[in-house]
């Protein structure tokens, strides 16, 4: 039986691990290494299976400038699941869960770029319908996505979503 748990110290080796072989490569495993020594506010989730961390997501800050406002709200990314273990649900668990806790902790928004035919069944529209553009080039209007929970904070809203630096220049 799976369990989803925050991530806890020790854990560090085998999230590196699951991301190495999620994505195939080191990208993602550095990426999460940096925020996790800069990024003290973050939401980052495993899935165990017995000893064994199976799945992994991390939700970290994210601004949207508007003239002299900055609304900040979380971003999704990223989220891995052991190629063993991908096709159960592991992943929409990790989704779910993330995405109750930055409701009840009173994010406004979501972002995440990722797959159209994903992130919708969890709420997400492209962000472009409340006219917030990712802060990269050539990203296609349907992979980037935001959940609101607070209709409010976003009203009046507009402009780009900036991920946390270590995520890398806008290209």
């Amino acid at each position: 039986m799976a369990i989803i748990r925050e991530e806890q110290s020790g854990d560090e080796q085998q999230i590196r691990v699951l991301n190495h072989r999620a994505f195939g490569g080191t990208e993602e495993a550095d990426l999460v290494d940096k925020l996790r020594h800069a990024c003290t506010n973050s939401i980052s989730l495993v899935v165990l299976s017995g000893d064994q961390i199976i799945g992994y997501i991390l939700f970290t800050p994210v601004t949207i400038q508007t003239g002299e406002r900055i609304i900040t709200g979380m971003g999704l990314a990223p989220m891995a699941v052991l190629p063993e273990f991908q096709r159960q649900g592991i992943g929409s668990q990790l989704v779910k869960s993330g995405l109750q806790i930055i409701k009840r902790d009173r994010h406004p928004f979501v972002i995440v770029l990722g797959h159209p035919t994903y992130y919708p069944r969890f709420g997400f529209v492209p962000a472009s319908r409340y006219g917030i553009q990712s802060e990269y080039e050539n990203v296609p209007d349907e992979a980037f996505m935001i959940l609101v929970f607070d209709q409010a904070a976003l009203e009046g809203v507009s402009g780009i979503a900036k991920y946390r630096p270590e995520f890398g220049p806008a290209i």
